[in-house]
């Protein structure tokens, strides 16, 4: 071992699975050391660590606007008119659910 580049051992357990997909990505590179392949893959592999907050408030706002939606609905069914500031408030919300929408969709892009 003194005169190896690499002498040290690294040791994990996987499930059945796991196995299974390593295999088949293995097979898709078409390699069948797993040494290598792993060592690659830790070494040079991607870390994909995602941000969600910009999604949680996409799911906040359109939580909201639903609720008024259904608010609307409700008074519209009730009173058979619809008030010109309850138009304008989804209007509002619908554009704010746009630019978080349109905030997310340009993060996603910067992925590469």
């Amino acid at each position: 071992m003194a005169n190896r580049e690499r002498n040290i051992q690294l040791h994990f357990m996987v499930t059945p699975r796991e196995r299974q997909l390593i295999a088949e990505k293995m097979s898709l590179l078409g390699t069948r050391n797993i040494g290598a392949y792993l060592r690659k893959q830790a070494v040079d592999g991607y870390i994909v660590q995602l941000d969600l907050g910009s999604v949680r408030e996409l799911v906040a706002l359109l939580r909201g606007a639903t609720n008024n939606l259904n608010q609307i609905a409700r008074r519209a069914n009730e009173t058979r008119s619809v008030y010109a500031t309850d138009v304008e408030d989804m209007q509002k919300r619908y554009a704010e659910l746009w630019e978080a929408a349109n905030k997310i969709l340009l993060e996603l892009a910067q992925i590469s």
